[in-house]
């Protein structure tokens, strides 16, 4: 079975990022004949209701957190994925509120070992093999993109996930939901992104 994850960071209905995570999905999706079999499992971060990282300073070994609330459901199914579709607008030269607290809910993916006295925390141990992984961006046109990028590629690392693409779209109105449907540039590479990612995780089952 191939798990395809994907996650967005927007807090608007029909927003451009959902529609550009759903397009590269489509496409993983069709890069598969029928035989196979794979789970697509989508999580939008403003209908889940979580609280921020109280940063305990402990592993909460063993689970993935000491909060249990709807994140619970989301960390299990990150932790499982083969690829992850990561997506944000862009607010303030970075990612959403909503995008940047699940971040930070998942720095105990990594559990600390601030004594290096346990061999035993093991990250590995977690995330069994990297995953490859795509992200897209969306804001305005005069956007500054860099922020958001820098801070979901250091997430990818921290859970074991190849950054293999990303897809930036410059809304001509930042008031349009959805203004990406008539853009056939973004799309198109939205849909490369898909195909790209399926050709990383057969190379990878082969």
């Amino acid at each position: 079975m191939i798990k395809l994850l994907t996650i967005s960071g927007s807090p608007v209905e029909g927003a451009s990022t959902d529609i550009l995570l759903a397009k590269s999905a489509e496409s993983f999706l069709s890069a598969y004949d029928t035989s196979e079999e794979i789970t697509v499992q989508h999580f939008k971060l403003s209908s889940l209701t979580f609280i921020p990282c109280q940063a305990c300073g402990k592993s909460p070994e063993p689970h993935f957190c000491f909060y249990d609330d709807d994140l619970s459901s989301v960390y299990k199914e990150l932790a499982e994925c083969d690829v992850l579709l990561f997506g944000s607008p862009i607010y303030f030269d970075s990612v959403s509120a909503q995008a940047k607290s699940f971040i930070d809910r998942c720095n105990c993916f990594r559990p600390p070992d601030f004594t290096n006295s346990n061999p035993d925390y093991d990250f590995l141990k977690r995330i069994k093999q990297k995953r490859p992984g795509g992200i897209i961006l969306v804001g305005g046109e005069r956007g500054w993109f860099e922020g958001a990028r820098r801070v979901i590629a250091g997430f990818f690392k921290w859970i074991e996930v190849t950054n293999e693409s990303m897809v930036v779209y410059k809304s001509p109105d930042f008031r349009q939901s959805g203004s990406v449907a008539s853009d056939e540039k973004a799309i198109g590479e939205a849909l490369a992104m898909g195909k790209l990612l399926a050709t990383k995780v057969k190379s990878v089952r082969k």
